[in-house]
């Protein structure tokens, strides 16, 4: 099968996301100038730099009370500020739960009764049981084009990661099991991992 995505796939289900899978799944905690925080996944996320560490995440939507976005990205543009959390397989309900599509009023935290701590970096929440944390200020929001997609950069400046992640000087992702974003309804967790040696090292 071949298509053109302005002509349509004329399949019941955009495939599109399906085919770009597993992603990694940012969960990006804010907060706006106003002192309330958010907290909302976004599987359009990857790091794309070491040094200086960057990462990225992109927003393809918006909701009639944030005008062309939605609530992490006018957030961001207001403070300057944001953190990416790791989703663990634990805590994949209440990572859904964020998901919603909530008035800008409403605390995802408390919602979904996650625990927050304060960033040592930045001035904006991070989820306390995350097993890491990356506290970022941002480089650039990109338009993309279509109606509400923007792309998100910013520079990681603190990180945390759980104690019980860190196993002879390793960040091990077997500890706490990283989810990832299918398509469709479908996520997919890490239960094994191999390595390989890269030619010449």
């Amino acid at each position: 099968m071949f298509y053109r995505p302005q002509d349509g796939h004329g399949l019941p289900h955009n495939p599109f996301n399906a085919i770009v899978a597993p992603r990694p799944i940012g969960w990006i905690s804010t907060r706006g100038a106003d002192g309330s925080d958010n907290l909302a996944p976004y599987s359009f996320f990857n790091a794309v730099a070491y040094t200086p560490p960057q990462v990225m995440f992109s927003s393809s939507s918006a909701k009639e009370d944030r005008g062309d976005t939605k609530d992490s990205v006018a957030n961001i543009r207001e403070t300057g500020v944001f953190c990416v959390n790791i989703v663990e397989y634990a805590m994949r309900d209440a990572m859904n739960l964020t998901s919603g599509p909530w008035p800008r009023d409403e605390d995802e935290f408390a919602k979904a009764g996650i625990d927050r701590a304060a960033c040592d970096t930045i001035d904006c929440p991070r989820v306390a049981g995350a097993p890491a944390n990356l506290e970022c200020r941002l480089s650039r929001i990109v338009d993309l084009e279509g109606a509400h997609n923007f792309l998100v950069l910013g520079e990681v400046t603190g990180i945390h990661m759980r104690d019980d992640c860190l196993k002879d000087g390793l960040f091990d992702v077997l500890a706490f099991n990283p989810l990832s974003r299918m398509g469709y309804r479908d996520y997919t967790v890490i239960r094994e991992t191999f390595s390989l040696a890269r030619p010449g090292e």
